[in-house]
């Protein structure tokens, strides 16, 4: 099924991504042709792919290159963060919702897909384009934020003592800068470690080493994406050439099968009672993500196409935007479904806008 959507995707010359999504959306649970899989098989498959997908967006910068974005992208970040926390927050107030479950919907809005962005970017070829270090910094910013929104949100969510919520966020903070050290000073001992002549052996080191780092950060609360990306900056050189090539088969393959099991995930019956509130929150939200590219590129002596291209590539929300929404269902059970229903319609767009301005 998704070898044709593939295939009716490059045809049309549109990205696959949105197919994938309402393939899921249709056989699932509550889809027009709902059909019996293994859930948990599917899943791990889905996490692998996010792994790969950001690990290869890695190989394409050096830990120099990442330093220099993050310090240029800082006030991009900034900017980046009360563009698109914003709306959501504000329409959870509206809705009535407690004052946390509206920080939660803040979080939804804000937090871009960086599975679906590395994606879009490597479809459209785009990796070399003035625009796109500015992009990867935002990226990186909101994924460095998630390090420590997520655990505060949830032991704040489980009501944890104030000193738990800042034992929690100490250790998100320390990992995260122990891990970006390592990737721009120690980067080259990884790379001369990995070096072989064999490609069995480069795929199997690489591979088992994107999954390690990944379960790693994951045990004290940080992104998972966010250290496979990090391994993938901290590798260079020639090491860096073959593990693109020799792992890119497998991203596409587990890169399918992730969009295809977040569409699995949602209940179309779920979706019509909040479909006018999400329709506006994807309205303004997307504004607001064009608004921050644009407003990113500023200073990058690009043209004005550039930077409506790094605007328009920020829309797609995904991956994390469905954590936190999971975070607050306790606390509000509307926000699973508005959510739900929100991340659809700006997974589906985000693919389609990223391609319309070349």
């Amino acid at each position: 099924m998704l070898a044709v959507l593939a295939r009716l995707s490059s045809r049309w010359s549109l990205s696959a991504i949105p197919l994938y999504l309402l393939a899921g959306l249709a056989v699932g649970n509550g889809g027009l042709l709902p059909l019996n899989f293994s859930h948990d098989f599917i899943q791990i498959g889905a996490e692998i792919g996010v792994l790969l997908l950001l690990f290869m967006l890695g190989l394409e910068y050096s830990g120099q290159q990442l330093k220099q974005n993050l310090r240029a992208g800082a006030s991009a970040g900034l900017a980046d963060f009360l563009f698109n926390f914003s709306p959501g927050f504000i329409a959870g107030q509206l809705l009535g919702w407690r004052p946390l479950a509206s920080v939660l919907l803040g979080g939804v809005t804000f937090i871009s897909s960086s599975g679906i962005v590395a994606r879009v970017l490597s479809e459209l070829r785009r990796l070399d384009c003035p625009e796109t270090p500015t992009v990867l910094a935002i990226l990186v910013l909101e994924d460095l934020v998630m390090a420590i929104y997520l655990p505060l949100v949830a032991a704040l969510t489980a009501g944890g003592e104030p000193y738990r919520v800042a034992i929690s966020v100490s250790i998100a903070v320390v990992a995260v800068l122990a891990a970006l050290f390592a990737a721009v000073r120690y980067g080259h001992y990884f790379s001369r470690w990995l070096t072989h002549e064999s490609d069995e052996v480069i795929l199997l080191s690489t591979f088992g080493t994107v999954l390690l780092v990944a379960g790693l950060a994951q045990r004290i609360q940080v992104s998972s994406a966010i250290g496979a990306f990090l391994f993938g900056i901290a590798l260079s050189g020639p090491i860096a050439e073959r593990s693109h090539r020799i792992l890119s088969p497998l991203r596409d393959l587990f890169a399918a099968t992730f969009f295809f099991f977040f569409g699995l995930e949602i209940d179309p019956r779920t979706l019509p009672p909040v479909l006018v509130a999400a329709l506006l929150l994807a309205g303004v939200t997307t504004i607001t993500k064009i608004l921050t590219g644009y407003w990113a590129t500023r200073h990058g002596n690009l043209n004005f196409r550039a930077r409506l291209r790094a605007g328009l590539t920020l829309v797609a929300h995904g991956e994390f935007s469905i954590v936190i929404a999971g975070l607050g269902v306790s606390l509000e059970p509307r926000i699973g479904s508005l959510s739900a229903a929100y991340v659809l319609l700006m997974a589906v767009l985000g693919p389609v806008t990223a391609r319309l301005v070349r």
